[in-house]
């Protein structure tokens, strides 16, 4: 083979490669489009989370829940409130002359099988409650006038807490009140 025809071999097979080449589609530099956005509906606004109620190693240390107490006579016996309005008492000791009871009773609704925790410097008991609806819910337990529970609120070191299930703890000062009340039953 002559140089010439070596030569136009070359340009020939060159020429194929380039061809061959140029029959391949180049990679695809442009991205892909992105989908629009989906618009998603607003959530509803969501309530702040609970405050959360601060636990204490002894609830003895607990401040003290706000409020005084106020005391009155009534035609079936008397009756302590303790809240920051004698209107809407937290809590109040009834005695109930011709039952011989005092009726304890904290403001709120606690659901069924409510209870009523009371602890004391020297005693705690868990009492069976009652839900008692109106225009001021109620969770009401009552106690034998001489009932132990009663002289330990009366004589504990300052005050004395009010558990109720499913409503936040009170703490209650043991002022002179409460013992008038229980008094007034004896």
């Amino acid at each position: 083979m002559k140089a010439s025809e070596h030569a136009i071999a070359r340009v020939l097979v060159l020429s194929s490669a380039l061809l061959a080449v140029a029959c391949v589609p180049a990679p695809d530099s442009t991205p892909a489009p992105t989908p629009a956005p989906v618009e998603k509906e607003p959530s509803p606004p969501t309530a702040p989370p609970p405050a959360s109620i601060p636990k204490y190693s002894n609830w003895m240390d607990a401040p003290r829940t706000a409020g005084d107490w106020s005391y009155r006579s009534d035609g079936s016996g008397s009756v302590a409130l303790y809240g920051q309005s004698q209107t809407e008492p937290k809590f109040s000791l009834r005695c109930d002359r011709s039952r011989n009871e005092v009726v304890l009773s904290r403001a709120g609704t606690a659901g069924p099988n409510a209870s009523i925790r009371i602890l004391t410097e020297t005693t705690e008991r868990s009492l069976a409650a009652q839900q008692v609806s109106g225009q001021l819910p109620q969770v009401r337990t009552s106690l034998q006038a001489r009932d132990p529970l009663l002289d330990a609120m009366a004589l504990t070191k300052g005050r004395f807490a009010v558990e109720t299930s499913g409503l936040p703890t009170l703490y209650v000062p043991a002022w002179g009140e409460v013992t008038r009340v229980i008094e007034d039953c004896r």
